[in-house]
């Protein structure tokens, strides 16, 4: 089965994953920018970090045969130094403008305070400028409340719903971020997050309709084959083959051919 995934950090991963990857079907790959684990203290090095997604990363998945498109923002978790993401904001619409980027993101909560809602209303703005949808991450603690905050904060904005990608649900949240209108990214993880289990019960109580699953496959004990360990476990209770495809490929190309960009 072809696969489409939709969130995967392979800045953080080896040219061998590239390669297994490519072996277990995925044929485009969506990389958003991130927090690297050491927080940036010059905006420099935000734009060295994005060139390197737009170009040596999407060469590098070529080599293997997958497609790479990214998503590009000041992310939560650095933006809450106040005066760094004033500088990478005033930069960023230059890198909007290239044909690989398919959303502004990652955006959203981490410590889910004032100064990261400013700069995800800055943002979110853009991305209705661009034309673009935007990514949502959505904070590891408070996970509920943040989502909650999130959605009142875009709907205060008359932001359609339907051009946002809320990501890291989990099982009490995918319902809220349904109802809301947005799509439903779920990362599914070895140790934290979602195993494939909580992953396939979660789909088994929403349905398959605007819903994603990724492997996030970025520093920590991540797997970047956990779609398609996902994919094994919702075969071996039944899952129609029919639905599989809308999960790994139907659902995340609809997403972010909201862009135009996609080729």
């Amino acid at each position: 089965m072809r696969i489409f995934e939709p969130h995967a950090h392979m800045y953080a991963r080896t040219t061998q994953d590239y390669e297994a990857l490519a072996k277990s079907g995925v044929e485009v790959l969506v990389e958003p920018a991130f927090w690297l684990g050491e927080t940036r203290k010059y905006a420099g090095s935000f734009f060295d970090y994005f060139d390197h997604l737009i170009n040596y990363e999407h060469s590098r998945a070529a080599r293997y045969g997958i497609k790479q498109y990214v998503t590009l923002a000041m992310n939560p978790k650095e933006s809450n130094n106040y005066e760094l993401a004033q500088e990478v904001l005033e930069e960023l619409p230059r890198y909007l403008e290239r044909p690989t980027v398919v959303a502004v993101g990652e955006v959203g909560f981490d410590a889910i305070n004032a100064t990261e809602e400013e700069f995800f209303v800055k943002q979110a703005e853009l991305a209705r400028q661009f034309k673009l949808p935007i990514l949502i991450h959505s904070p590891h603690l408070g996970k509920f409340e943040g989502i909650k905050r999130l959605i009142e904060v875009l709907q205060g904005m008359n932001f359609d719903m339907d051009q946002v990608l809320m990501d890291h649900n989990v099982e009490d949240t995918t319902p809220m971020s349904l109802k809301a209108g947005c799509w439903a990214g779920h990362t599914v993880y070895p140790i934290s997050k979602l195993s494939p289990e909580r992953m396939a019960n979660i789909l088994e109580d929403n349905g398959y309709d605007r819903m994603m699953i990724n492997s996030a496959a970025d520093w920590g004990p991540s797997d970047p084959l956990m779609v398609t360990h996902t994919l094994a476990e919702l075969r071996s209770r039944g899952a129609s083959e029919k639905n599989l495809e809308k999960l790994v490929w139907d659902n995340p190309w609809a997403f972010f051919s909201k862009s135009g960009r996609l080729k």
